[in-house]
């Protein structure tokens, strides 16, 4: 292959089915911006979202990605462990768009070889996790009502941070056996946070994500990490491949989130990393359709832990190949990442 690469940009607008509240804030419509990149016949398609807490919006990543459009049309096409170095130079402060194109050039680079993503990377999709599903902060009672809703999913997890954590905790293990993950998404302080580790446990929940702000500091983090009751995983703490290595003694394991690191090719990277010092592995996703999360199941077979769901949140998913159905992730159709817009299809 000779020549270069054509890039195709579809912003989206997606509703939700119901707001989605974290400590945060609420949304009930997702933007997205659906990147396709070409190569003669094939496309590969990569998703980027607006997110306010990492500063990205649909104009900041569509300038983003279009000051590259000169750029990818000139350059020979190249494996994308090659190619990603290359884009991080030339979009090094905007990790959601680095994300979707390098995310795109492992579905292209995967289709025009005939195979899979993960096998790419010499994996095998083999007794991958469960996903767990998502229930947003409200009131213990229609949190409750959700987890019912929910039945048949093996594993719930609870967005925390609010004013009646435990209430709404205590609610959803009245109303399912399944397993219990809560994410307080930064909205706890280390006192808080071990006191609650503790009551946590007594009701089952398997482990709690980010419990402190990001910027907490090592001191806070290594006193929830030493007396906690429950493992701890980080999220807004780990988010590119140099702080892996900081989340060492400070927290039991880490979630990796492609717009965050900047793709598969760094992401694949970071979960090899983890397990060499001993950490659990995660992987999630934004609120997106199913090509940003089948990009992110990838990752499944070197993962421990999945919560792969952000499709699940919207009211009509405008894509296909994709499913999620209690807890199981099923690759449909063959090649790539195997999700793709409708209008694709």
């Amino acid at each position: 292959m000779s020549d270069g690469y054509e890039l195709e940009l579809t912003p989206r607008r997606m509703p939700l089915s119901r707001p989605f509240t974290i400590s945060r804030g609420s949304i009930d419509i997702q933007e997205s911006l659906l990147v396709g990149l070409r190569h003669r016949e094939h496309v590969g398609y990569g998703e980027a979202t607006r997110h306010v807490y990492y500063g990205h919006s649909i104009e900041s990543l569509t300038r983003s990605l279009e000051a590259i459009r000169p750029w990818l049309r000139s350059i020979a096409t190249q494996e994308p462990e090659e190619l990603w170095p290359q884009l991080q130079q030339k979009l090094s402060d905007d990790s959601f768009a680095l994300s979707a194109i390098d995310s795109a050039a492992h579905d292209l680079a995967a289709k025009i070889a005939g195979t899979n993503c993960f096998e790419r990377w010499g994996s095998r999709w083999c007794d991958v996790p469960l996903s767990s599903v998502t229930i947003p902060i409200d009131s213990p009672e229609r949190i409750a009502q959700e987890a019912r809703e929910y039945a048949g999913w093996p594993i719930i997890k609870i967005k925390l941070g609010g004013p009646d954590d435990l209430e709404a905790v205590r609610a959803v293990r009245n109303a399912t056996d399944a397993i219990i993950r809560v994410d307080a998404n930064c909205g706890w302080d280390p006192k808080q946070a071990v006191e609650l580790s503790a009551e946590l446990a007594k009701l089952g929940v398997e482990f709690i994500e980010q419990p402190l702000p990001a910027n907490a500091g090592f001191e806070a983090d290594r006193f929830v990490y030493q007396h906690s009751k429950l493992p701890v995983i980080a999220d807004e703490s780990c988010v590119r491949e140099a702080d892996v290595g900081l989340c060492q003694s400070r927290f039991h394991g880490v979630n990796i989130k492609l717009s965050k690191c900047g793709g598969l090719t760094p992401a694949v990277r970071m979960a090899r990393a983890a397990r060499e010092v001993g950490l659990s592995t995660m992987v999630g996703c934004m609120i997106e359709s199913s090509v940003g999360v089948a990009s992110a199941a990838q990752l499944l077979p070197l993962i421990d832990y999945a919560d792969l769901d952000g499709h699940v949140l919207l009211s009509d998913d405008p894509t296909t190949g994709f499913s999620l159905k209690l807890g199981l992730v099923t690759l449909e159709h063959p090649g790539g990442h195997s999700a793709a817009p409708r209008f694709a299809a």
